[in-house]
């Protein structure tokens, strides 16, 4: 297998639908409208909590039309998809706006879908009963090293799966409205990596999780620093860290920031880094393999990122879905499973215990 015989992105399929942007915060305005303009996609319409950053994001991305409410771009004929990017305590009744516009067929919405799972599953209930179709913005799927490490993994190259680390050591900007919520690291950072690892081995058995407080969080918060440990069917055994400290770096303190994966099977190991620390800077996740069937080392590459480029993945899947009428590859019922599994590792603290996921589902 050559280095070349990979693809790191998705492939554009589609782009026919009129998409609808709800938010112009930081990934709205810098991520995820960028993607769309290398990608094509047609965004009709924008709306936000405050007109003129609106009316900012709107001249920037050549969008045509400004709206002063949620209810005045879902009515607007020409948005197909509507795209949220609220906070999750605003994003349930934005997508149920939605719903009673025909021509409205898609959604996609941001992470965690709802403030806890009992809400997020009454709102995939509603929108698939009003016949929609919603997408989960889980993007670390369409990071070009995951996408690769999982061809990599479907195709036996690393062979059995025995062990699997997703190491962390950045510093996150929370945002504001995080302050009110009663949780922070796992269900705003680590279901990042806790999807990426359902993607690429399954459901799993059950979560263990051990946190402690962030020393430069000043907020009070529970769960700062997080170690979570997974088993998966098979034996596969994964541990996703969260060091959201990073070290005190910011202090003036020499750091080492960085995302790093790893996972390790009987035929083979692959090792990689995700370049969202670097962002926006530029600096693409990086994926190198070696196994019973190379010579040494093998080290995939591409000139895409994480940021931004793997959010045109999403939208495109979910574009895709609307012209053929298949499932979206990101399903809003899927994400239901990776918020059981967000629930269960806050259990899992509670309670001192390895907690499975089936115990909410």
């Amino acid at each position: 297998m050559s280095a070349t015989d990979f693809s790191p992105d998705q492939p554009v399929r589609c782009r026919e639908f009129g998409i609808g942007a709800v938010g112009a915060g930081f990934i709205m305005a810098d991520v995820q409208l960028d993607a769309y303009a290398r990608a094509g996609f047609p965004v009709r319409a924008i709306t936000s909590r405050t007109r003129a950053t609106a009316e900012s994001v709107a001249k920037r991305w050549d969008i045509p039309t400004v709206y002063d409410t949620v209810e005045d771009l879902v009515a607007d004929p020409t948005v197909q998809i509507l795209d949220v990017a609220f906070p999750p305590h605003l994003q349930p009744d934005v997508i149920r706006a939605a719903l009673r516009h025909d021509h409205i067929r898609g959604v996609l919405a941001q992470k965690p879908l709802a403030l806890n799972l009992a809400d997020a599953t009454r709102l995939v209930d509603e929108v698939e009963a009003a016949g929609k179709v919603m997408s989960v913005n889980q993007n670390m799927r369409y990071d070009q090293s995951i996408r690769v490490l999982k061809q990599l993994i479907d195709r036996g190259e690393l062979g059995e799966i025995v062990t699997a680390t997703v190491d962390m050591r950045a510093v996150p900007h929370w945002q504001p409205f995080l302050r009110d919520y009663d949780r922070l690291t796992i269900a705003n950072m680590s279901v990042h990596h806790l999807d990426a690892l359902r993607y690429l081995f399954g459901e799993p058995e059950d979560v263990y999780t051990a946190v402690r407080n962030d020393p430069r969080t000043t907020f009070d918060h529970v769960d700062g620093i997080v170690a979570s440990t997974l088993r998966f069917p098979g034996g596969v055994l994964a541990v996703s860290l969260e060091d959201v400290w990073g070290g005190p770096v910011q202090e003036g303190v020499e750091g080492d920031v960085a995302i790093r994966w790893r996972v390790e099977g009987t035929r083979g190991l692959a090792t990689g880094t995700l370049g969202w620390p670097d962002y926006p800077d530029g600096s693409p996740s990086t994926l190198r393999y070696s196994s019973e069937s190379t010579d040494g080392w093998v080290q995939p590459t591409w000139s895409t990122q994480w940021f931004p480029d793997a959010f045109a993945g999403v939208m495109e899947q979910l574009q895709h879905a609307l012209a053929t009428g298949e499932p979206p590859a990101l399903t809003a019922r899927d994400n239901l499973k990776t918020m059981a599994l967000v629930e269960a590792a806050y259990r899992s603290i509670d309670e001192r215990r390895a907690v499975s996921p089936a115990e909410f589902l």
